[in-house]
Parts: C-alpha cells; sequence; structure tokens
C-alpha cells in the first residue's frame, strides 16, 4: 500500500498539471493508497484557500475520496460524518475535531456560532458547549 500526500489529491482533482494528473489519477487507479486523515484535513484547506471552491463542491469531492474502492483513508468514519456536516454548513476542520471525540463526555469550545450550528443540526454526539 502506497500513502499519498494532498498534492497527489490535489492534481487529480483540478488537473492543472497534465503530466502530474496522469500520474496521480493512474496511482489512484491501479494502486491501493492510505490517505492520513491529515492530508484529508490539508485537501479541504486547499480546495477552500487556493482553488475557492464552495463548501458543498468541497464535501463532494471529499466524500469521493472517501468511497474510493482502493483507498484506505485514516479515520474514515470521522472523515464521512465530518464531511456530512461540513454540507450541513460547519466548518470542515471543526467538523472533524468533533467527529474525532467521539466517546467524549462533550465537546467544548468558545465558538458560539459551532455550538449554535451544532444545536440547530441536533448534533447530540458529543454535545457540543460553549465556555
Amino acid at each position: 500500500m502506497r500513502a499519498i500526500d494532498t498534492n497527489v489529491l490535489v492534481r487529480a482533482l483540478i488537473q492543472d498539471d497534465p503530466a502530474q494528473a496522469g500520474r496521480a489519477l493512474a496511482l489512484l487507479r491501479d494502486h491501493q493508497v492510505f490517505v492520513p486523515v491529515t492530508v484529508v484535513l490539508e485537501l479541504e484547506w486547499v480546495l477552500r484557500s487556493r482553488y475557492n471552491f464552495a463548501p458543498a463542491v468541497i464535501a463532494l469531492a471529499l466524500g469521493k475520496i472517501a468511497s474510493l474502492e482502493n483507498a484506505v483513508i485514516g479515520e474514515r468514519a470521522a472523515v464521512v460524518a465530518a464531511t456530512e456536516n461540513m454540507a450541513l454548513g460547519w466548518d470542515f476542520a471543526d467538523a472533524l475535531h468533533h467527529a474525532l471525540c467521539e466517546g467524549c463526555d462533550d465537546f467544548v469550545t468558545f465558538d458560539t456560532g459551532l455550538a449554535k450550528r451544532a444545536k440547530r443540526n441536533r448534533l447530540t454526539q458529543p454535545p457540543v458547549l460553549s465556555l
């Protein structure tokens, strides 16, 4: 299994460098790959900050990556949950932080907007509390 860096996924998705995009797509097609959860987090940041993709487009791209048959995604369940919450208006990093806290009593934050979104989305596990 080959572990891949964020730039491999960026080239495959954006295809702004045809030679690198071809190699990235071939790698994703022909090999089993490991995508660390940190790579997924960085990918969201790159697509949002560098390429100005809308959250819905980013959520779709991350969902497709998480569903690749030959990819092992670090913390896949958390990535899927975070992607779903991103589609509901959450910041992806906040959603991923929250999803990775499964089993905790609560998730405490100074971000009142996050606490309101969690309540509005009826997210209860773990509950998000504003400090």
